[in-house]
C-alpha cells in the first residue's frame, strides 16, 4: 500500500517542481536511501564486485553510491513521462545506429530489442515510440494492481504497448508477425524459467526469451542501450549491430549458444557503465537461496 503512495507523491513532486529542483530532491532522497538501507548497499556492492575485480574497496563504494543517485534520477525522469515531448527528445537524446533498426524492419519479421537495467531503459522505449516505431514492451507484474496501472500509464501515454512477461508470449509472436519491435531485458530472469550461464564471471539465471523468439520467428536481435551522459539528463540511445547466429537445428543447444552471444554484448556495456547498472536485487545464482518475490523497481 505504502509503495503505491510513494510513487504517487514522487510523481506529484516531479511534475510540480522546477526541473533542476526535482533532480536535486531526487538526489537528496537517493542519498537518504543509501544511508538508511544497509541491505540495499550490500546487495549493490556485491553485484558490482563481479564487475570491478581489480578496483579498490573505496572506489567500489563510490560507484555503489553513484548507483543510488542514478536510480533517483531514473525515477525522477520516469515520473515526468506524461509531460515529455518531442522537443525534449530532440534536445536531450543523441541517437546512434538507427540504420540497424530500419534495415532490420525492412526484412518484415519484426525486431527483438534487447537491453538491460542500465541508464534509463524506460526512456529508451519512450523515445522509440515517440519516433513513430511500433514498440511493445514486455514488463513485470507487481502484486499491487494499482502499481501496475501507474507504471503502464507512463509507458502507454507515449505510444508504448505493454504486455506482461508471464502472459504476453502469444502477443509477442503476433507483434513480430506484424513487423513490430518487442523490447526484452536480457540481464535478469524474473520468472525462474531462465538458463544458467556464466555472466560477468559468475553463474546467473538469464532470460531465454530473445533466443527463443529469434529461433522461432527469424526476427533480428538488435541490442540497444540508453546511456546517461555523466550525471546529466542527456543520453545516448545506442543501437548495436544485429546479432548474427546460424542455428544448428538443436533448439536447446541453440538457445544456450545464442543467449551466450547476447550476454557478451550486455556484459560489455555493464562493464563500461557500472554506475548505471540499477540492479537492487541479489543477482548471482545460489542454489541454496530461496526465490524472492519479484518487485518493480
Amino acid at each position: 500500500m505504502f509503495e503505491y503512495y510513494r510513487y504517487r507523491i514522487g510523481k506529484f513532486l516531479a511534475l510540480h517542481l522546477p526541473l533542476n529542483i526535482s533532480y536535486a530532491l531526487a538526489t537528496f532522497l537517493s542519498e537518504m536511501h543509501y544511508l538508511s538501507s544497509k541491505k540495499d548497499r550490500i546487495i549493490v556492492r556485491e553485484n558490482l564486485k563481479a564487475i570491478l575485480m581489480n578496483v579498490s574497496p573505496r572506489e567500489i563504494n563510490r560507484i555503489t553510491h553513484e548507483v543510488f543517485r542514478n536510480f533517483g534520477r531514473y525515477l525522477n525522469e520516469f515520473f515526468r513521462f506524461t509531460e515529455l515531448d518531442k522537443e525534449f527528445i530532440d534536445r536531450h537524446v543523441k541517437i546512434e545506429g538507427m540504420d540497424y533498426v530500419d534495415e532490420a524492419l525492412r526484412k518484415g519479421k519484426g525486431i527483438i530489442s534487447l537491453s538491460a537495467h542500465l541508464g534509463n531503459w524506460e526512456l529508451g522505449g519512450i523515445t522509440f515510440a515517440m519516433l513513430g516505431y511500433p514498440f511493445v514492451a514486455v514488463t513485470l507484474l507487481h502484486s499491487d494492481q494499482r502499481i501496475n496501472n501507474f507504471f503502464n500509464l507512463h509507458r502507454e501515454c507515449k505510444g508504448v504497448t505493454v504486455v506482461h512477461v508471464k502472459t504476453g508470449m502469444r502477443e509477442c509472436f503476433r507483434s513480430l508477425r506484424q513487423n513490430k519491435i518487442i523490447a526484452l531485458m536480457g540481464d535478469r530472469d524474473f520468472t525462474n524459467t531462465g538458463i544458467l550461464v556464466d555472466f560477468l564471471g559468475r553463474p546467473a539465471l538469464i532470460p531465454r526469451g530473445a533466443a527463443v523468439f529469434h529461433l522461432r520467428t527469424g526476427a533480428r536481435i538488435v541490442p540497444v542501450f540508453m546511456i546517461r551522459e555523466g550525471s546529466s539528463d542527456y543520453f545516448r540511445l545506442v543501437f548495436e549491430k544485429p546479432i548474427e547466429f546460424t542455428p544448428t537445428g538443436n533448439e536447446e543447444a541453440d538457445i544456450m549458444a545464442l543467449t551466450n552471444i547476447c550476454i557478451k554484448v550486455i556484459e560489455s556495456y555493464i562493464r563500461r557503465y557500472p554506475e548505471q547498472w540499477l540492479m537492487f536485487r541479489p543477482f548471482w545464482f545460489d542454489r541454496n537461496s530461496p526465490r524472492e518475490e519479484v518487485k518493480i523497481i
